[in-house]
């Protein structure tokens, strides 16, 4: 892969007192397949003011990740030592006990639930969802990554994005508040104090990708994190539109405290540790990286859960979704772009299903990678139907592009049916990680609600290498 991204680690990355910089940040980047049009990338952190002189510059990566061209999810580690300032006890969580197995392999209502919510006075205490999982292999250990949104309680709390880690990807080690070194785990992202700003009223995650090489020091990957940015600007026509009442896609309280929707746009992040980010200026007046459809479009009403995948050098494609309101129904679109930061809409790709199916009232929060066996694409999303019940549907491609095609059969997840069953409410937000080895599974990661409003974020596993069949993760088979 020709695509990487480059720094140099003078010192560590200073942090102003608020979320959004007013300092330039000055990434050097190997042009070679990138946008050929300057040697290096200049991004202005408030569009409004000229840059100051003094770069930041962003700290060494402790993961050491190297990404090849089909994002499989699983990243090589060729240098797993942990620093010297890390916690042994966040950075290589313990295994399970055998009784943490049992205790999960026994309980039918909380099958497949792998993060509740926080405990009382924790940053995530109220909501969670929108898992982003990434798996790091060496020849010493395996580490996960979970980044996530959360809330602490109350409809005026908005929300952040959170790191968790793993062992095994089921038991996670998760933090009470903002994280202070580069081996901690809680708040990563807030939403920003900037008036003008895109995101001043909660974030969440979309996507991690990692730009780095082969050809280059693994020390020198940097974490793009894209998200969408919530405003404070209230859209009434949704609720008003639709024949039951909806909640903002990824916000909302308990016992059936619904929150008006609100704008939002896609944004851009990067870090050199998954922990400490610094925001990157879009050509949006908001900072946003690209704006809504003009009036009449497909996407002119709100732009969220922007999730890219690196298709080849130079090749990025980001899908999102909005919603249709001349169609009346959710639905997901394609952006591309040259280097990660400019890009061009393609247009609507998947709408609403058929009259009585499950996605009949659209297509919500995509999640898209690339089968290595046959070169095409799998796309798993959240299906809304008539009575706003959403479930996890699959659809395929063979270029990833506008030829998609729903899986016939139903839904690949559905809501849980035991009485009282975690998720029994709607499941959404689909993640999938391809596990390479004997089994050849794929694990979806997922966000559940109960009829009482608690979410959490479960997992289920593939029959094999059959995306089209997953069950609830029930414990460990020993």
């Amino acid at each position: 892969m020709e695509l990487i991204a480059t720094t140099k680690t003078v010192n560590h990355l200073r942090f102003p007192a608020t979320p959004r910089s007013r300092i330039s940040i000055i990434l050097p980047f190997k042009r070679s397949n990138l946008l050929d049009v300057h040697p290096k990338i200049t991004i202005s952190s408030n569009p409004r003011n000229n840059p100051l002189k003094n770069p930041i510059f962003l700290t060494q990566c402790s993961t050491n990740p190297t990404i090849s061209d089909d994002r499989d999810n699983v990243i090589k580690d060729e240098d797993s030592t942990v620093s010297p300032d890390s916690n042994p006890d966040i950075q290589n969580p313990q295994k399970p006990t055998s009784d943490q197995e049992n205790k999960a392999s026994n309980c039918s209502v909380s099958r497949g639930l792998v993060l509740d919510l926080g405990s009382e006075g924790f940053w995530d205490s109220f909501e969670v969802g929108s898992p982003v999982v990434k798996r790091f292999l060496s020849d010493e250990e395996e580490r996960w990554y979970m980044w996530y949104g959360g809330r602490s309680g109350g409809n005026l709390d908005p929300g952040s994005i959170g790191l968790a880690v793993s062992s095994n990807g089921i038991h996670w080690e998760r933090g009470k508040g903002v994280v202070q070194s580069n081996s901690d785990v809680g708040v990563v992202l807030k939403s920003s104090d900037d008036w003008w700003a895109f995101d001043t009223n909660g974030v969440m995650p979309g996507e991690i990708v990692i730009m780095s090489s082969s050809k280059t020091r693994a020390s020198s990957a940097v974490y793009w994190l894209y998200y969408t940015g919530f405003s404070n600007e209230k859209i009434e026509y949704l609720n008003n539109s639709l024949e039951f009442s909806l909640e903002n896609p990824e916000n909302y309280g308990k016992n059936g405290e619904f929150r008006t929707i609100c704008r939002s746009l896609p944004g851009l992040a990067m870090s050199q540790d998954g922990r400490h980010w610094a925001r990157i200026e879009g050509d949006h007046h908001s900072g946003s990286l690209f704006d809504l459809g003009s009036e009449g479009e497909w996407d002119s009403m709100f732009i969220s859960s922007p999730q890219v995948v690196l298709h080849s050098s130079g090749d990025l494609r980001m899908y999102y979704h909005s919603f249709d309101s001349e169609k009346g129904h959710f639905a997901i679109g394609l952006a591309r772009s040259r280097d990660g930061m400019r890009w061009m809409k393609l247009g609507k790709i998947m709408g609403g299903g058929r009259v009585g199916d499950f996605d009949e009232y659209g297509v919500m929060n995509p999640c898209v990678v690339k089968n290595k066996k046959d070169g095409g694409y799998l796309m798993v999303y959240e299906g809304v139907d008539v009575d706003g019940r959403r479930s996890i549907g699959l659809a395929l491609s063979s270029n990833g592009l506008k030829e998609w095609h729903r899986v016939e059969g139903g839904p690949v997840l559905k809501p849980g049916v035991e009485k009282g069953c975690w998720d029994d409410r709607w499941v959404g937000s689909p993640y999938l990680v391809h596990m390479k080895g004997e089994k050849d599974e794929w694990r979806l990661y997922y966000k559940g609600v109960g009829q009482n409003g608690h979410s959490g974020i479960g997992m289920a596993v593939s029959e094999g290498n059959d995306v089209k069949n997953f069950h609830r993760w029930t414990g460990f088979h020993l």
